[in-house]
């Protein structure tokens, strides 16, 4: 039966696609019984590669049904009809994905940059202490809603943290994610502690948001694990970088895991935790749940789960999206290319642009 035939007869009205796959595809559509625009993933059984369906699709959809935070995208619904198809029912990034904001807006402000990288830190932390760890953290899977607040997306490279019988971590050992933002551990095939990972293309994230640039250029894999093992952090000449963050990026870009600084004390840090400037000059404390940093982990809760631009099978264990979201920003601050034309999103790109001051 036809896509939109089947979720009609749910109460959604299908509407532009928003990226497509081999054996996945992400549109937008209406949903009578929410009242809203939301983000429909669906994937076809069979046409999916088997790894996947073994072990990254079961492992997303178990994922997806647990978490439940204000800054990852909430999951509405999900099922599956007798002829292998997979609907999931996702809340829609309505300003788009940040690599996409990033790109018509350029590096972003200080107290933005805060905003949003406070409430990456609350949903991964959240993620974190539910032994949930992402593996493909990137600006393309961080969405910005109406009121330009983060959300995480796309767990298809997610997975639980196991422990052996004396209580200690058993390490991932799947290269998962994109280069540009892996740690040098993963690049380099070792066994890694995915929390930790997670940690380090955290950092990548905050160097884009703040620069406009991506930290490593990943033209020449060799070349760039090389600068990482250095502990090299090079900063654009032309941007201005505040020295507290500037050190809380060196600490989550540490190659030495052992030494790289954890989720709970990155909310913990100067940097995170001073109060930033409003447009009129005031000082007030950020927007978001930063209460929710002095939580203890029990205390800890919030909403849930995401809205993928569609995970696809490449080669071997390695999952990614064949609609790409256009070209790479690039290294050392040049002007950054322009989202492809096949992306196509439900604000405008004037919204886009401006920053209302009352989100920063």
């Amino acid at each position: 039966m036809d896509d939109s035939l089947v979720l009609k007869k749910r109460g959604y009205t299908l509407g532009i696609s928003l990226g497509e796959g081999s054996y996945a595809k992400v549109k937008s559509a209406y949903s009578e019984r929410l009242k809203t625009n939301v983000a429909i993933k669906i994937i076809n059984r069979r046409k999916a590669p088997a790894d996947f369906l073994d072990k990254f699709l079961p492992r997303e959809l178990e994922i997806l049904a647990s978490l439940n935070h204000r800054n990852i995208v909430k999951t509405f619904e999900i099922f599956e009809t007798s002829e292998g198809k997979v609907y999931m029912i996702m809340e829609l990034g309505v300003q788009g994905d940040l690599l996409e904001f990033i790109k018509f807006r350029g590096a972003l402000p200080e107290d933005f940059t805060r905003k949003l990288f406070k409430q990456l830190s609350l949903a991964i932390q959240f993620a974190h202490d539910l032994d949930v760890v992402h593996r493909d953290l990137k600006c393309e899977n961080l969405l910005l809603d109406k009121d330009f607040n983060l959300k995480v997306s796309d767990f298809g490279f997610a997975r639980r943290i196991n422990y052996d019988d004396a209580g200690q971590m058993i390490l991932s050992k799947t290269f998962c994610g994109s280069a540009a933002y892996a740690a040098p551990e993963v690049l380099q095939g070792l066994p890694y502690n995915a929390k930790v990972y997670d940690v380090w293309s955290m950092g990548v994230v905050l160097f884009i948001m703040l620069c406009g640039s991506m930290p490593y250029d990943d033209s020449n894999i060799k070349k760039m694990l090389k600068i990482q093992k250095e502990h090299r952090v090079d900063f654009p000449r032309s941007k201005t970088v505040p020295t507290e963050c500037k050190d809380l990026m060196y600490r989550m870009l540490n190659p030495d895991v052992a030494q790289r600084i954890e989720i709970d004390d990155i909310l913990e840090h100067v940097w995170v935790q001073s109060k930033s400037k409003s447009h009129d000059g005031s000082k007030r404390r950020e927007d978001g749940p930063s209460s929710e940093a002095a939580c203890s982990k029990k205390e800890r809760k919030g909403e849930s789960s995401k809205h993928p631009h569609g995970n696809e099978n490449k080669k071997g264990e390695k999952v990614e999206v064949e609609a790409e979201l256009g070209p790479k920003l690039s290294v050392e601050g040049k002007k950054a290319a322009e989202p492809s034309k096949h992306t196509k999103k439900e604000s405008s790109p004037d919204a886009r642009n401006d920053i209302p001051a009352d989100s920063c």
